[in-house]
């Protein structure tokens, strides 16, 4: 159907592919001759797509990842997959504020090339800059991952508090606490600090946590407004990145001691079946504390 209507009909409707882009279901056709290579299918898929991939395809193309999320069971990071099955292979994180519509419209979009190897994230770089569609690079790949991967947990807890209808000032504080604790857990992680003030930590969560278009928030949006967790992901055609997320993250905060409230009670509300007034009631009813600390 892709190949037949030259577009995405329930993805990303009402985009015409470009003329030179064509729909094949042979792993090696697809790849054979590349120089470089873009996995963009959802977290939980990963794995087994790059279980279908040829030994050969391996280290004659330039691997770049566009997937968001922590593997679930693992709580590894899409590049940590990719060189769990391939030691061999140096992949680079392509990831940055980027609503797929958007993007697809031509309008102005800046995300991140990272990788530890310069001369890897530069080539990605060069292959995806152009006008509308701004690249840098970035030698912090744990951080550009995280930020990127964790921000959707708090764009479910935006979205909820958008459904609760709680206000802007609410929505300020989730989204600075968030970035709080995203930056918390990415430390602890090794991650560098100041890449969760660019466009892989501050960008990307304004953007998840602001915009219609936001899977995660759209779902935390339907969930605040009461719809229950089973119906609301049911009625989602899309992949919430969030939800295996938001498993994975709590889990990796409390095996190391980092104190993650927000991502603690949106994995209560979506798997403990707590009401998000209660979750609320949880965060406002904290003892206070320093803001630094």
């Amino acid at each position: 159907e892709l190949e037949r209507a030259g577009e995405n009909s329930i993805f990303l409707p009402g985009f015409q592919f470009p003329s030179n882009l064509h729909v094949v279901y042979d792993m090696g056709e697809a790849l054979e001759g590349s120089g470089l290579a873009v996995m963009a299918v959802p977290s939980i898929h990963l794995r087994s797509v790059a279980r279908l991939i040829p030994d050969r395809f391996r280290e004659g193309s330039v691997w770049a990842i566009a997937t968001k999320g922590l593997e679930e069971g693992t709580g590894m990071r899409m590049s940590e997959v990719l060189r769990d099955l391939w030691p061999e292979v140096q992949p680079v994180t392509l990831a940055g504020p980027s609503l797929a519509r958007e993007v697809a419209a031509g309008k102005p979009t800046t995300v991140l090339s990272a990788s530890s190897d310069a001369t890897l994230a530069e080539k990605v770089r060069a292959a995806f800059h152009g006008p509308d569609f701004r690249v840098y690079t970035s030698g912090d790949p744990i951080g550009v991952e995280l930020g990127t991967s964790l921000k959707n947990v708090i764009a479910l807890a935006a979205g909820i508090a958008d459904g609760m209808e709680l206000g802007a000032n609410a929505k300020g504080a989730l989204v600075t606490r968030g970035l709080a604790e995203i930056t918390r857990l990415g430390v602890a992680m090794n991650a560098r600090r100041e890449t969760f003030l660019g466009l892989a930590g501050v960008g990307d969560l304004v953007t998840t946590c602001s915009s219609p278009l936001s899977r995660n928030r759209t779902l935390g949006e339907q969930i605040g407004r009461g719809v229950p967790v089973a119906e609301a992901m049911a009625g989602m055609t899309q992949v919430a990145e969030g939800v295996p997320t938001t498993r994975s993250a709590v889990r990796l905060a409390r095996e190391r001691g980092v104190e993650m409230p927000i991502s603690e009670q949106v994995h209560r509300v979506l798997f403990e079946s707590l009401d998000p007034r209660d979750a609320l009631r949880g965060l406002m009813e904290r003892p206070p504390r320093m803001e630094e600390e």
